[in-house]
């Protein structure tokens, strides 16, 4: 797949211009001519337009989404044209960010192109589900009833990532207070024991001296220059890495495969792959073109070549649950429920009450995780500075031994 930028003219004779996803020229020129438009040019975008692309910064945050998409739905709902929505949309959004977005999708719109059109050349700006179900509402002529459901997707969403950022902010704190008070030791506490310990003439204990080398390390300038050049140097390469095919699906597979992470990971990619899938079918979308949006949601390697397996099944006329069952990500739970829905013919609300349920289950797992962190990292950290001020002291009960 390449990515081609064209220029067509529709059926009013007015120009639209945009961004498409093709394998070649001809399927771009029959992608157009399926919406209705004549192209006039058409290029490939090259890896400097790419390039550019995957720097325009983060993705919108999901909060600001559904407000926008909620807001949209109320003046759709309405009767209210998409370009005097989205004049008003651009005027009131508080975020600067997808204000400025707004107000050029709101000039490419009243230069004739269709919404999801405008949408997909900030599409970096933009969550994949967001650009694909407008454009689902727009061929469907539901714009106002996808609008709807998709803030309410968003917006639970949301609370699902911020319940895993806000459980990460203890461990990170206590973290960072352990780190910071081990250097503030060994930099300034020990080596004012140094001196003291060397006039005593008698060897000193195997803790002591490790903590003593430990401490010179600290404040050798070769070992700080060395780490200052060296830890950003693999910071970096491991960035580099992951963001590769291979890097990320090596990485995701290590997360799955961790004891107590993986086992949320997948209760996460459970929650949002029955969430997103609901909501598209609920929206009308084929099963297949749903697994391949969702798919690219996870943003899971080892799921997304799960998936690309489980459409090959249903398209030679396997059910969902089976070939999801051998992809051997998924809680049984989730499969059990998807192939009672495929037998009841009720797919969709199934797998919205299995996100549900999963939702549920992570807000627990993470209080449970919660409960268990808060004691175990303050015994570690009163382990390691305990054994700092342990290595610290036992010169001076061997010296008082002696004595006696």
């Amino acid at each position: 797949m390449a990515t081609y930028n064209y220029r067509a003219k529709t059926v009013t004779g007015n120009i639209s211009a945009g961004k498409i996803d093709a394998t070649d020229k001809n399927m771009v020129v029959s992608l157009l001519k399926n919406r209705g438009l004549y192209p006039l040019e058409i290029s490939e975008l090259n890896l400097l337009d790419k390039d550019l692309k995957m720097g325009s910064g983060k993705k919108i945050p999901l909060k600001d989404l559904s407000v926008f998409c909620k807001q949209f739905y109320t003046m759709a709902d309405a009767g209210v044209t998409i370009i005097g929505s989205l004049d008003l949309l651009r005027r009131q959004t508080e975020n600067r960010k997808l204000a400025n977005i707004l107000s050029k999708v709101y000039e490419d719109v009243q230069k004739g192109m269709s919404l999801s059109e405008a949408m997909k050349v900030h599409k970096s700006e933009f969550p994949t589900i967001v650009i694909s179900m407008i454009e689902i509402g727009e061929i469907s002529g539901n714009l106002d009833t996808v609008l709807d459901r998709l803030a309410t997707y968003l917006e639970k969403d949301n609370k699902v990532k911020q319940k895993i950022k806000t459980s990460m902010v203890y461990p990170k704190a206590i973290g960072g207070i352990a780190i910071v008070a081990v250097i503030f030791m060994m930099i300034f506490v020990v080596p004012n024991f140094i001196t003291m310990f060397k006039g005593m003439g008698s060897e000193l204990p195997l803790p002591t001296r490790i903590l003593l080398a430990i401490s010179d390390t600290f404040k050798n300038i070769w070992f700080l220059l060395g780490a200052s050049i060296v830890i950003p140097s693999l910071v970096i390469a491991y960035k580099k890495f992951i963001k590769t095919e291979r890097g990320k699906y090596i990485y995701d597979k290590i997360v799955l495969g961790l004891p107590i992470v993986g086992k949320n990971m997948r209760k996460i990619i459970a929650s949002r792959f029955s969430r997103s899938l609901s909501l598209m079918l609920k929206t009308g979308v084929p099963l297949i073109q749903a697994l391949e949006v969702v798919g690219n949601l996870l943003d899971n390697e080892v799921v997304n070549k799960g998936m690309i397996k489980v459409k090959e099944d249903i398209k030679r006329g396997s059910g969902l649950a089976e070939p999801l069952e051998a992809v051997g990500i998924f809680p049984v739970m989730v499969t059990h429920m998807i192939s009672i829905g495929e037998e009841a013919g009720s797919l969709d609300s199934i797998v919205e009450k299995v996100a549900d349920f999963y939702d549920d289950e992570l807000d627990a797992s993470i209080g449970k995780i919660l409960a268990m962190l808060e004691p175990l990292m303050i015994v570690a950290m009163a382990v390691v500075i305990g054994g700092i001020v342990i290595a610290m002291i036992l010169p001076i009960f061997s010296m008082y031994q002696n004595v006696t």
